[in-house]
């Protein structure tokens, strides 16, 4: 079961580098070209709209709903009727996301000023908002079909293809910055942008098309509203629009609330997240959307301990890597976000507020990848109640924290509501898991635990001191100088301390052909 999951979290966490890598290029582009002011604002704001629906319709909760139904019929051997569920399936989707993308069109305005209500005192910051919406609202059609060519894929253990697709999207928005924006006029280069987005994302789905069509797997209309299996993912689906995507609705109070504050404030927190998500998708979501097919085989199984084991060895994979990263970005927010944003129109003002909201995220991480992996488990038992109970009262918790803490910290103040909320969640999370599946075996994994806090609290003492004791004055070459030489310092404590996991990661991030495993 490790060789597989590490086989497999491998070819997904490559893949995942290269498109975030490429995303790291695309919103340093972006930065310099337009900024964290009003237009910048702006286009984030539609963005989230746009994603948030994406994230509700396509990753967030049907590819939780789909893929452990896709995996029953996969275990069943009915090649046949696997392939007309999916049919049925994409036809449905496809219908029901067509008429809310016309519908998200028409009513842009309501949903703009819903979700951005401190904008209503910037009439001329409103109106660009709605208009960018409106283009961006097809994005939300072309990814959520993709988020369930993903779903197919990942049960079919095809994970390189899904993990790089998202690159699509960035290479967009950067032809466009470089190769479209320089010949416009300045009012139409926002706009241009918006529409590099839409047509990123059309090539994200059809990346991933083309690789389902290999796997002999052909979409067409196939319409049976009546159909079992269709029947039981959209009955899963509607608890897991928040059950799994409690920090995308968090992300939406956060939009709110932000714009109330200071000018710059929602690109602070776009940006920040996007920093935060890099040690995230390549490990934490990487095992996360690994393990999702292998419980829902060993539910589809009535496997439990398997189940078990796949959640502990997945917890333990994920903390080796996240934790390390979680301290370096607390101590080396400011440095970090200077280093990759600070140019152009992304001055001095935008790197504090930015740096502030990573600070408050980074605390997070291992909440934010644990919520991930714990839910899995019960999408995998197609139980998406539960954690829909959890998500209910953790965004409460974040709304009431946002309102308490968003006056004193500032934009960082909604950083850290959703980095406590998440924590939250994720506690409640286990709970509740270990009441449906009964003692997870947890303690078997402390002393790996202990060993990862240790390492990563000393790494993050000589970082500190590596980086403002040393090589504060030379940024460009003191921060690359010190993430590497505390990466080292961590591996060898790890070795030192003889953690058993270590042998497994080292082989997952050697240069092994991760793509010729698919």
């Amino acid at each position: 079961m490790s060789r597989e999951l590490i086989r497999s979290v491998r070819s997904a966490g490559s893949a995942t580098l290269i498109s975030r890598l490429l995303g790291y290029f695309r919103d340093s582009a972006v930065a310099y070209a337009f900024g964290a002011h009003n237009v910048a604002d702006a286009f984030y704001a539609a963005f989230r709209i746009s994603n948030l629906f994406r994230r509700l319709l396509g990753e967030g909760s049907l590819a939780s709903s789909f893929v452990p139904v896709f995996s029953e019929y996969i275990v069943k051997g009915d090649q046949k009727e696997t392939k007309r569920f999916f049919n049925v399936i994409f036809t449905t989707l496809f219908a029901v996301l067509l008429v809310l993308c016309a519908l998200g069109i028409i009513f842009a305005p309501q949903i703009t000023r819903l979700i951005t209500w401190g904008f209503a005192g910037e009439p001329d910051k409103m109106e660009l908002t709605v208009s960018l919406t409106r283009v961006m609202f097809p994005f939300m059609l072309f990814i959520s079909l993709a988020a369930l060519l993903t779903g197919v894929l990942n049960s079919l253990k095809k994970f390189f293809v899904p993990a790089v697709s998202p690159a699509f999207l960035s290479a967009s928005e950067i032809l466009c910055i470089f190769a479209v924006i320089p010949f416009l006029r300045p009012e139409l280069r926002i706009v241009a942008l918006a529409y590099s987005v839409v047509a990123g994302g059309a090539g994200q789905f059809f990346i991933q098309l083309l690789a389902v069509i290999k796997k002999d797997i052909r979409p067409h209309v196939d319409f049976d509203a009546a159909h079992p299996g269709q029947k039981k993912v959209f009955r899963l689906m509607l608890p897991a629009m928040i059950g799994l995507s409690v920090d995308q609705i968090n992300s939406f109070v956060d939009t709110v609330c932000a714009s109330f504050l200071a000018g710059g404030s929602i690109t602070a927190l776009y940006y920040s997240n996007r920093i935060m998500q890099l040690p995230l998708a390549l490990f934490g979501i990487s095992v996360s959307s690994v393990s999702l097919p292998a419980l829902s085989r060993s539910a589809a199984s009535g496997d439990t301990r398997g189940m078990k084991e796949t959640v502990n060895y997945s917890l333990r994979i994920m903390s080796l890597a996240v934790a390390p990263a979680m301290v370096g970005l607390c101590l080396l927010a400011e440095p970090v976000i200077k280093m990759l944003f600070e140019r152009g129109n992304f001055d001095s003002y935008a790197t504090r507020i930015t740096a502030a909201c990573l600070f408050f995220y980074s605390f997070g991480l291992l909440a934010f990848a644990g919520v991930k992996i714990a839910a899995n488990c019960f999408y995998a038992m197609q139980d998406t109640k539960t954690p829909l109970k959890a998500a209910y009262i953790c965004m409460m918790i974040n709304v009431v924290l946002n309102i308490l803490l968003m006056r004193p910290f500032g934009v960082g103040g909604l950083a850290m509501a959703t980095s406590i909320s998440s924590w939250i969640n994720f506690v409640i999370l286990i709970i509740f898991l270990r009441r449906r599946i009964g003692p997870l075996g947890l303690m078997k994994n402390a002393a790996s635990f202990l060993k990862i806090s240790a390492a990563s609290a000393v790494m993050g003492v000589a970082a500190y001191s590596a980086y403002y004791g040393v090589f504060a004055e030379s940024l460009y070459l003191g921060l690359p100088v010190t993430i590497l030489l505390s990466v080292g310092i961590y591996f060898l404590l790890l070795h030192v301390f003889k953690l058993k996991e270590l042998p497994d990661v080292v082989g997952m991030i050697s240069n092994e052909n991760t793509a010729g495993n698919e």
